[in-house]
């Protein structure tokens, strides 16, 4: 990060007809079925559906075109009112007994299912449930527990889904009551029975952390900020962008970096103040065993020992872990640590394996910009789908030395240092069946967007090697290369 700015602040069913042929299944609730697959935490296609594609502004039965195709609304529109609960500019709002049933198969399965939901301005509490088809709507099973909106804010839902092959999904808003309900940012995860991995650029789910202090000072390390405010969805919603779409669409330092994931195919979210880190926990809905990479850039605060566990273990069971510092002395909330310190102690202070990823970092502050860039047409994080990384600029940060011996790669150096073990700017590593990449310098994710009264820096498009480095180990921690 440069070192001036940072002192300058210290489908549903259509008719009654349809809800009669499945009234069977509503007194009595068949088991989802189930099968011995795998989630692979890849999105579906064309989720997270965020309702802002598409006009439905009647209660009326009537089919509509999303961002992730067909649905059919039935006592629902779509709504864009201030007291419809929303992340981006539109939500589905639901009355009486509606649904919001899905006119489309997803042919890759169907893992874990969240869902954004609120009850609708000053409406009292309403229930609803989440139903799944795996026979293209001929029937349907409740899929977990009955869920009561009771507040005007968006809480999420998690559903275990784990139906292989086609599948389709149904909100069901259950009491009969007119008290409304708004749905918003229905995330899938794709589920089959083949094993993880491959080689294509998009379908991951990437998490960003802003738990840490990640807006401390002159800094908005996140995907977006709305007033002040980190979200779990950045808004307007990612179903709404395009190849065409500017990096400008979210407001956080790294949107762009965020933006372009989207563009590959891959689902983003932030985790926000407040949230747990957490490995296992199948009662929170941004648990890391639910993405595939967590990128978590120059955090301010320690990490406590559980979530060290949580991170290093999400690691070691095949996590991808994208770790950004910056130089020393650069303690934004002027607690005493600076992200040197935070992941020097996340490395050696936790309950799980004592240097786990072979290397450590310096407390340095460097500035330049170097092309002692590791040779290696076969390596994917320098020479990927992304194109071919020849610089690196650091505007003040940190140097790595690697542990001798280690699984850790070094990928760039400083200008006039010798290819080994030290003076290293940007490396890989592994650590069980997880991958880690760590850049020490904030900068080149920067891209000179974040919240009013902020200074920051184009540092993405500063040079062009910037985004291919982050968007290939992007990809590679990802496994999609």
């Amino acid at each position: 990060m440069n070192f001036t700015a940072r002192y300058l602040v210290a489908p549903l069913l259509g008719a009654a007809a349809l809800f009669a042929s499945c009234s069977k299944s509503e007194l009595t609730p068949a088991a989802a079925p189930t099968a011995a697959v795998v989630s692979q935490n890849v999105s579906a296609p064309g989720f997270p559906e965020g309702f802002e594609t598409g006009t439905k502004t009647a209660y009326t039965t009537g089919s509509v075109t999303l961002g992730s195709g067909s649905w059919t609304l039935n006592d629902a529109l779509i709504g864009n009112t201030t007291a419809d609960a929303k992340t981006g500019s539109w939500s589905a709002r639901v009355r009486n007994s509606g649904s919001l049933s899905m006119n489309f198969d997803l042919t890759g399965g169907a893992g874990v299912v969240t869902v954004a939901h609120a009850k609708y301005g000053t409406d009292a509490a309403s229930t609803w449930e989440l139903w799944a088809s795996a026979n293209s709507g001929s029937s349907y099973a409740k899929v977990g527990s009955t869920i009561t909106s009771s507040s005007t804010s968006l809480s999420t839902a998690s559903f275990t889904v784990n139906i292989a092959g086609n599948v389709r999904l149904q909100v069901r808003k259950t009491d009969g009551s007119t008290n409304r309900i708004n749905i918003d940012n229905i995330t899938v995860e794709s589920y089959s029975s083949g094993g993880g991995g491959g080689t294509g650029t998009g379908g991951k789910k990437f998490l960003f952390d802003a738990t840490h202090a990640e807006t401390a000072g002159n800094a908005d390390w996140v995907l977006d900020v709305d007033g002040g405010v980190v979200p779990r969805y950045p808004t307007p919603a990612a179903s709404g962008i395009t190849a065409s779409t500017s990096e400008t669409y979210w407001a956080g330092a790294v949107s762009a970096w965020g933006v372009a994931l989207v563009k590959l195919g891959n689902t983003v979210e932030n985790l926000p103040v407040g949230t747990a880190i957490t490995y296992g926990n199948t009662s929170n809905p941004q648990d890391l065993a639910n993405y595939s990479v967590f990128v978590v850039d120059e955090p301010n605060t320690l990490f406590s020992a559980s979530e060290k566990t949580a991170i290093i273990n999400f690691v070691k069971n095949g996590g991808g872990l994208f770790m950004i510092s910056d130089h020393d002395v650069s303690d934004r909330n002027n607690d005493g640590y600076d992200s040197p310190a935070i992941w020097n102690d996340l490395m050696t202070n936790n309950s799980v394996q004592a240097n786990p990823f072979g290397y450590s970092i310096n407390l340095t502050n460097i500035s330049e910009t170097s092309s002692n860039v590791l040779a290696s047409s076969t390596n994917v994080i320098l020479n990927g789908s992304q194109g071919a990384v020849t610089q690196l600029k650091f505007s003040n940060g940190a140097t790595m030395t690697k542990t001798s011996g280690s699984a850790a790669t070094p990928l760039i150096w400083q200008s006039t240092a010798a290819q080994g073990n030290s003076n290293i700017m940007c490396l890989s590593s592994t650590y069980g069946t997880g991958r880690v990449v760590c850049v020490t310098d904030s900068s080149p994710a920067d891209d000179g967007t974040g919240s009013p009264g902020n200074t920051v820096y184009p540092g993405w498009t500063e040079i062009a090697s910037h985004a291919k480095l982050h968007l290939n180990a992007s990809l590679w921690l990802a496994k999609l290369q």
